[in-house]
């Protein structure tokens, strides 16, 4: 791996050029900031200081927290487990119904921000006994430097690497960042151009490709959240577009999530998601064919429970993000034997 250059306490980031005017240009993601001398880019923690890019995050969590796997959400991720989980200031996308603003839309130097280097982040996983590692809160994106290194690390010590992210990064930039990856929550944020300009200022094609890529050319395993907001994407046949999508981009046995809203940052004025909404969601996706359809920040056993493909017994019961119990086996129905998708050892 490339030693990464640091100036101080710095990192030279990995994704950019020089650009016109005495700018550079950040390859990182699909936003492509051009950057001029002592500003940052829109996601606030990659920087050009004195001609050079440099990214701020780099080492700077914002804090840790031990959580269930489930809370990603991944629920075919070794179900039941704890998962160390993390993230910085800084977002490259302007969701106006981030439910993390604080810190996705915080600079660096707005937080008490940690220190806290590749190897401690696992070491913190190995004191805590978490068997993985996730990259969210904001998106991981951004801290890609770091998540390479850490993820690098955390590989060598048999721990798993899950990023928890909005899949909007650049086609080469990708490559590296997902090196070391084993598992990835995406949030496919809606299904429409439209919604995602106005309410992300980002574009709907670039992370529908990242899926593509994920599923087709990498071995990461993959789960998909949509949280539904109402009179933005919660209409019956976007729901129906999106799913008719992933059934023919990404199959059948990819888990999709829809999850309920609540307001929040700019959409204080929406109401939270009817519980109705989430179970209709769910119905027409798996009448459809999704093999697992889950909701999500609502109490709804049903519909947080993995249920067997092939002969409908209840496999993995949830409540919320408990498992209750686990009737797997060897990752198999116990009932039918037929095989469940996702990685259970």
């Amino acid at each position: 791996m490339e030693i990464l250059k640091k100036r101080n306490d710095l990192v030279e980031a990995k994704w950019w050029e020089p650009a016109d005017k005495e700018k550079l240009l950040c390859t990182l993601c699909p936003r492509y900031c051009k950057i001029g001398k002592g500003q940052p880019g829109f996601c606030f923690i990659r920087q050009n200081i004195d001609g050079k890019l440099y990214t701020l995050g780099y080492a700077r969590p914002t804090g840790f927290a031990v959580d269930p796997i489930e809370k990603k959400p991944l629920n075919h991720f070794l179900p039941g487990t704890t998962v160390l989980s993390f993230g910085t200031a800084g977002c490259n996308l302007g969701c106006k119904f981030c439910q993390n603003w604080t810190m996705s839309k915080a600079k660096l130097d707005e937080l008490n921000s940690l220190k806290a280097s590749p190897e401690d982040v696992v070491a913190l996983a190995k004191k805590y006994g978490t068997p993985s590692i996730a990259y969210t809160y904001n998106d991981p994106t951004i801290f890609g430097e770091y998540v390479i290194d850490i993820s690098k690390i955390a590989r060598e010590a048999g721990i798993r690497s899950v990023m928890v992210t909005a899949g909007y990064i650049d086609k080469q930039a990708r490559k590296d960042v997902y090196k070391y990856i084993d598992a990835a929550n995406v949030d496919l944020k809606g299904f429409t151009e439209n919604f995602y300009w106005k309410n992300t200022y980002s574009h709907l094609n670039d992370v529908l490709d990242t899926l593509v890529w994920l599923k087709n050319e990498t071995d990461v395993w993959i789960e998909i959240t949509t949280l539904l907001i109402p009179g933005e994407n919660d209409n019956i046949e976007e729901i129906k577009e999106e799913v008719d999508w992933i059934l023919n981009n990404l199959g059948d046995s990819v888990p999709l999530h829809f999850t309920a809203f609540h307001p929040d940052f700019k959409m204080r004025d929406k109401p939270p998601t009817p519980a109705q909404t989430l179970t209709s969601a769910r119905t027409v996706a798996m009448e459809m064919g999704i093999k697992y359809c889950y909701v999500g920040n609502v109490h709804n056993v049903e519909g947080q429970t993995t249920f067997c493909p092939g002969c409908g017994s209840v496999l993995i019961k949830r409540d919320w993000h408990t498992v209750i119990s686990d009737k797997l086996k060897d990752g198999k129905c116990r009932n039918c034997g037929i095989k469940i998708d996702g990685v259970f050892s």
